[in-house]
C-alpha cells in the first residue's frame, strides 16, 4: 500500500476528535450502561462514538476493512483482508465510568502484522496522540503547538518507573515486580495512555499479564515504537496483528529504553 500522508494522518486525528466529543457528550451526563457477553460494560458513548468513527474511516478511506471492539462479532475465521482498521472507541470504560478522564479513542491502521498509523484521542485531557511508521510520534495538548515525542534513557540513577493497570491489577504483576533486580517506582494509569506516558518519557515500562485485544493496543503501539520504544510478548518478540490472529493479545510489555528488554520475562 502507498505511505500514508501527512493530510491523512490529520484526517484520522479529525475524526477520533469528533468521537471524542461525542464522549465527552455522553461524560457529562446520566447514562445507561449494559454488559456485553464477556461481562464487560458497553456504553451509550461506546456505540455513538464507534458509529462516527466508521463513517468517517468509510468517508476517507473507502474499501478499508473496519475491525471494531463493538464490531467483532462480524470477523469470520476466513475474513483476511489487508491493510485494515482497528478501532476501539472507548478504551477504558471503566475509567468512563469511575469519571476519572484516563479513557481514549484509538484508531490505528495496520498492513502486514504491524500498524502503520496510530492515533490515541483522550478527550477529557484534550491531548491527542499520534504517529506514522518513519515520521515520529507526536502529542498536542489543546491548541498549543505538537511536540515531538521520545523515550525516556535508562541510567540507572534513578527508579525504575513501572506503569501498570488502574482498572486491571494482577497479581502475576506483583510477582514481577518483587523479582526486579532494579530499585523501581510504579503507578497506575487507565486505557492507552500508560503507553503514551512511556513514549513521553514520563514511565519506563509497563507489564501487562491481563486480557487485552488487538484493538486495545495498535494503534499507541505505534505512537510507543516511534517514540523510540517497543510493545513485545513475554518471548521479546512485538505484538502482531491481523484478522486471521487472535483478537486477545497474549502477554506483553510496553517498553521505552530498549535495553529494558532484558527485564522481559513472565
Amino acid at each position: 500500500m502507498k505511505p500514508l500522508t501527512a493530510q491523512q494522518i490529520g484526517v484520522l486525528c479529525t475524526i477520533a476528535r469528533h468521537a471524542g466529543d461525542t464522549v465527552m457528550d455522553v461524560y457529562r451526563r446520566d447514562f445507561a450502561v449494559w454488559e456485553k457477553k464477556d461481562a464487560s460494560p458497553l456504553t451509550e458513548a461506546d456505540l455513538r462514538a464507534d458509529s462516527i468513527i466508521r463513517m468517517g474511516l468509510e468517508a476517507a478511506f473507502p474499501g478499508v476493512f473496519i475491525l471494531s471492539e463493538e464490531s467483532a462479532s462480524t470477523v469470520s475465521a476466513d475474513t483476511d483482508t489487508d491493510p485494515f482498521f482497528l478501532v476501539d472507541p472507548l478504551d477504558g470504560t471503566r475509567e468512563f465510568l469511575g469519571r476519572n478522564g484516563e479513557f481514549t479513542v484509538n484508531i490505528a491502521l495496520v498492513h502486514q502484522g504491524r500498524p502503520l498509523a496510530g492515533v490515541v484521542f483522550a478527550p477529557a485531557l484534550d491531548q491527542m496522540f499520534w504517529a506514522w511508521v518513519g515520521h515520529g510520534a507526536w502529542k498536542q495538548a489543546g491548541v498549543s503547538t505538537a511536540t515531538s515525542l521520545q523515550v525516556a534513557p535508562y541510567d540507572r540513577t534513578r527508579p525504575l518507573r513501572i506503569i501498570g493497570s488502574r482498572s486491571h491489577s494482577v497479581e502475576t504483576v506483583a510477582n514481577w515486580l518483587a523479582g526486579l533486580p532494579e530499585p523501581h517506582a510504579f503507578a497506575t494509569a487507565g486505557s492507552s495512555l500508560k503507553f503514551c506516558l512511556i513514549a513521553q518519557g514520563k514511565a519506563d515500562m509497563y507489564p501487562r499479564f491481563g486480557p487485552t485485544s488487538q484493538w486495545d493496543t495498535a494503534a499507541a503501539q505505534c505512537i510507543l515504537e516511534e517514540s523510540g520504544g517497543m510493545v513485545v510478548d513475554t518471548t521479546a518478540k512485538p505484538l502482531v496483528y491481523g484478522l486471521n490472529q487472535p483478537i486477545l493479545n497474549p502477554h506483553f510489555f510496553g517498553i521505552g529504553d530498549k535495553s529494558l528488554g532484558s527485564l522481559v520475562r513472565t
